[in-house]
């Protein structure tokens, strides 16, 4: 029996990943830092992790909605900007942890307490080095049907969290009793 695959693009090397490369569960968020929704995921992400330890690993995308959240661009580039200096999920948590306050200054400012190279920092911020990167991240979303945030799939399939984030949790565990079958 074949199973349906949303994500249109596969999880690879270059993408954002907490846990083993080779777990048998892998989730893929698509995320907007400036989305509340968003926010009170990452919680339930993190109780993820904890819960099913090595047997999952989880990948962020980002999917800024520019139109309800104007500073969400800047943030994405600005995570991508950390993940050049090896800090991306700091500066992932740190986006979070501080939603309402995401201006170019506050940015910085965040770069500043993770001691990232701010000349560098700054420079990629400017250039927008980071653009287009984000833009594929966006591309893939919406071939992936994704059409808010956040958007989760679990090997692959679209998990519908509109109830909670508890129907991640389950999903996840119920992913995992699949493929241990």
């Amino acid at each position: 029996m074949s199973r349906h695959i949303d994500l249109a693009v596969p999880v690879s090397a270059v993408d954002h990943a907490i846990g083993a490369e080779h777990s048998p569960v892998t989730v893929v968020e698509y995320g907007d830092f400036e989305c509340p929704t968003c926010k009170q995921a990452a919680p339930a992400v993190k109780l993820m992790l904890e819960r099913f330890g090595n047997r999952t690993r989880f990948v962020f995308r980002h999917f800024p909605v520019e139109s309800a959240h104007p500073h969400a661009m800047h943030a994405a580039q600005a995570a991508e900007a950390a993940g050049g200096q090896g800090k991306f999920w700091q500066m992932h948590d740190l986006l979070f942890d501080n939603q309402r306050h995401l201006k170019i200054a506050n940015l910085r400012e965040y770069a500043q307490r993770l001691e990232l190279d701010m000349p560098r920092f700054i420079a990629e911020l400017d250039d927008e080095i980071y653009l287009q990167r984000v833009r594929e991240h966006m591309q893939g979303g919406t071939r992936s049907h994704v059409r808010g945030t956040p958007t989760f799939y679990i090997n692959g399939v679209i998990q519908d969290v509109t109830f909670g984030m508890h129907a991640l949790i389950d999903g996840v565990q119920a992913e995992l009793r699949r493929v241990d079958r």
